[in-house]
């Protein structure tokens, strides 16, 4: 194709829901955006779709699924108006169940009191302790979420406030919080809870937010905390629909979506942004551009020597799945429908445990688990979250059958051996592990899909196959995140801006990190 220019306001590199968020958000400020997306549809890894071949009618979801984070923090959907475009979402209850592998269960409901009750059944103590535990978890979160709403570089005198009378409210508990925070949630689970269920069920919850035995992750209860306190959803007809809602959004506000158009280069010239060069050679000049993609992948793509070598190497070492482990993703497709038996019959409340994400795995899995991928191994126990998304949301499959989600949370990213020679075993391996505790899984089976991290870090264009961008943790938070010195208002290059996962407030599904750079955006060019 010959080389066309065109210009507008704002170029937005990378077409998942934090780039259609941003793009959003500065379309109805008045700005003339385009978004680049590099695949042939937009979503990144906020998309689903009919990716087994052998099963063309079973809708798969290749990363996210879970609505959390947007429940704790739901003002884009709502600021966008995008349940006019489609998007509706239903609460599961419960989100989470654990399984043990006696058949016990436990379940998270979204109520601190029906959780200490499941929780009685194996000790009293332990949940005496967890309501008395939640006390300080929910203090922290009252604290934090004022904070994870707005933007590090800003005063936000507001949310401060806000953020201080919750700490005033709570002083009596502040050492309690900080000891949490500062030590590693491996050890706060040991010290406060003595069964072994109860300490299984926390430490497969909490291991989902990376390895729980490294100092500082007792910020991973945040995750305890928000599944009590909002719980979990699902998009209504796939997570697909929350991403076209955002590019239908856009287009109603005079934005543009070019779809199959990976970015070549940021153009940074006398050290200001000038516009995006894609691949197939068209020039989009623009005052701002918005890298809604992972930050080293983003320098990587700024012209060579506008940016200087420090902040390459700052940003190209933030950790990205830096311990060595990563999830894979094994989804199956199945001309029946899945049980849990076993688990189902050992509990007296009729919960389908079907319609909920189960936790599957003990203390000692999980920290085998991360052991072992840091040696490049993979592990032999089982630790996974595994789901049947067309228990909820039956038009995700044919009547009658389901698909199944299953997540081994902490995998090598780079296996001795090389995932290309054991891609195909390990998924047998995981779809094994997984029928200990789904009935059918095996035998009902029409096709799969697996996928490594190295295949995700191609497929979207992400460092090191990491979902979140930079790893979560306190010393990559505010305005230190992805790294010193890059996480403000401002990049080396002016009129550049990070707006993905690896700014503030990090991953999940809640368009924040697009929202916050947008308002950036606008800020700069108001000067």
């Amino acid at each position: 194709m010959s080389e066309t220019t065109a210009t507008y306001d704002v170029v937005v590199v990378g077409g998942g829901h934090n780039g259609l968020a941003c793009a959003c958000y500065l379309a109805m400020a008045g700005k003339r955006v385009v978004v680049t997306e590099a695949l042939e549809k937009v979503g990144g890894m906020c998309s689903s779709g009919y990716l087994i071949p052998e099963a063309p009618q079973h809708l798969v979801h290749p990363c996210a699924l879970d609505l959390m984070s947007l429940r704790v923090h739901p003002m884009m959907p709502e600021e966008l108006d995008l349940a006019r475009h489609g998007f509706k979402h239903v609460e599961m209850t419960p989100g989470y169940v654990y399984l043990h592998p006696d058949g016990q269960s436990l379940a998270f409901w979204r109520d601190v009191d029906k959780t200490a009750a499941e929780i009685r059944r194996f000790s009293e103590p332990d949940a005496a302790e967890f309501i008395a535990f939640m006390k300080i978890v929910n203090a922290f979160i009252d604290m934090a979420i004022p904070m994870m709403r707005v933007d590090p570089a800003l005063k936000n005198w507001g949310a401060k406030f806000q953020a201080l009378k919750a700490l005033l409210r709570n002083k009596h508990l502040k050492p309690e919080i900080m000891g949490m925070l500062g030590s590693p949630a491996y050890q706060v689970i040991m010290e406060r809870f003595e069964h072994p269920i109860t300490q299984s069920a926390l430490c497969c919850l909490l291991g989902a937010a990376g390895p729980i035995t490294n100092e500082g992750t007792g910020v991973y209860f945040a995750l305890l905390g928000f599944l009590l306190r909002t719980g979990v959803g699902r998009v209504v007809g796939g997570m697909q629909q929350l991403s076209n809602a955002l590019a239908a959004r856009l287009e109603e506000l005079g934005g543009t979506i070019l779809l199959n158009a990976p970015a070549a280069e940021i153009i940074a010239q006398g050290g200001k942004a000038t516009g995006v060069r894609l691949k197939d050679g068209r020039v989009l000049n623009a005052k701002a551009v918005v890298a809604s993609i992972h930050p080293k992948n983003a320098f990587d793509i700024v012209t060579p020597g506008a940016l200087d070598r420090r902040a390459m190497v700052r940003v190209a070492l933030a950790p990205a799945n830096a311990h060595g482990g990563a999830p894979l993703k094994v989804d199956v497709a199945l001309r029946g429908q899945v049980s849990v038996k076993r688990h189902q019959a050992m509990r007296s409340d009729g919960l389908d445990l079907r319609k909920c994400v189960l936790l599957i795995g003990t203390t000692e899995a999980v920290l085998e688990n991360f052991r072992a991928a840091a040696r490049g191994e993979v592990p032999s126990l089982p630790y996974m979250w595994n789901t049947l998304p067309s228990a909820v949301d039956p038009s995700q499959a044919p009547a009658g059958q389901d698909i199944a989600y299953l997540y081994p949370v902490a995998m090598p990213v780079k296996p001795g051996e090389g995932w290309d020679a054991i891609r195909s075993r390990v998924g047998q391996q995981v779809i094994d592990q997984a029928s200990e505790y789904m009935d059918g899984l095996k035998d009902l089976e029409i096709g799969r899909r697996v996928e490594a991290s190295p295949d995700l870090a191609k497929r979207l264009n992400v460092h090191n196959g990491c979902v979140v961008h930079i790893d979560t943790g306190t010393t990559r938070s505010g305005g230190m995140r992805p790294a010193f010195g890059l996480g403000g208002e401002t990049l080396p290059v002016s009129g550049l801006f990070f707006g993905g996962a690896g700014i503030h407030p990090g991953g999940g599904i809640n368009g924040l990190p697009g929202r916050i750079a947008a308002g950036r955006v606008k800020r700069f060019l108001g000067k």
